[in-house]
């Protein structure tokens, strides 16, 4: 059995948790993640989340058995920096994915102490509302190479055999200072070249998204890349399997063009 990855848009701070305007601006992104365990096809051990929300110098694995909180957003009501998402860690996965990365000549680190950040917990309180299914978040790598991430993804497609489910966790377009009306042409632009760049497995693929930069409105949709880098992971450990884009909206806060996808088949 073969987990497929994804890549998803995670939404903006603590939504799941929050009431009125602000929670309703997810109404269709939430559907979405709701309808995943289905589309994913069966329940994995565990998750293996890389989010947009953590960089270090080396690629680096969060080992706590039982991760706290951490609140990696301002200007949220104050309820929001009390909310809980209780999911158990998987130290042994990440002993696993240590492995894994050392073998395919990569550099890595153990953090044993770090939380979970919004990254992961905003899209699996929706995903996953029980909050059991173990997770292990992996960094980004600064510099934000997209080759290096794609790399490091190939190292842990075996995982996907091993019923661990690979989630990048970023924003298709992540640009804060046109979050609205303002950035409706540069999110649609960056959004077609994404969609047709991932339709095509293998090779041409892989080069084209390590080439993202020259792709239209790139630089609008994503000023720093670090929402887009765990898409690279996705890819990377299903680099030969097809894509397909299992939520799209372009009115996201009224204008925005933002999509997830899924590589490779369900795991039925």
């Amino acid at each position: 059995m073969r987990f497929p990855t994804l890549f998803l848009s995670h939404g903006g701070g603590p939504w799941p948790w929050m009431k009125g305007e602000w929670h309703d601006a997810h109404d269709q992104l939430g559907a979405a993640l709701r309808r995943l365990p289905d589309e994913v096809g069966v329940r994995p051990d565990a998750v293996l989340m890389v989010s947009a929300h953590w960089e270090e110098p080396v690629f680096t694995v969060q080992s706590h058995p039982a991760p706290g909180m951490i609140y990696d957003y301002g200007g949220f009501p104050e309820d929001t920096y009390s909310i809980r998402y209780p999911a158990p860690g998987a130290p042994k996965l990440a002993q696993r994915v240590q492995e894994l990365l050392r073998a395919g000549g990569i550099a890595v680190a153990e953090d044993s102490q770090r939380g979970f950040d919004h990254g992961m917990y905003a899209p699996m309180a929706v995903i996953y509302p029980e909050s059991d299914m173990p997770t292990m978040q992996l960094s980004l790598r600064q510099g934000l190479d997209a080759r290096e991430h794609m790399a490091v993804g190939r190292a842990l497609a075996p995982l996907r055999d091993e019923g661990v489910l690979i989630i990048g966790s970023g924003l298709s377009y992540h640009n804060l200072r046109a979050f609205g009306a303002t950035g409706r042409q540069a999110s649609a632009s960056f959004d077609r070249w994404l969609d047709t760049a991932l339709a095509d497995p293998g090779a041409a693929r892989s080069a084209a998204l390590a080439a993202w930069q020259q792709a239209p409105a790139a630089r609008q949709a994503h000023p720093r890349e670090e929402h887009l880098l765990p898409l690279m992971v996705a890819v990377g450990a299903a680099e030969q399997e097809a894509a397909s884009r299992s939520y799209h909206q372009d009115d996201f806060f009224g204008a925005l063009s933002v999509s997830n996808w899924r590589f490779g088949l369900p795991a039925r």
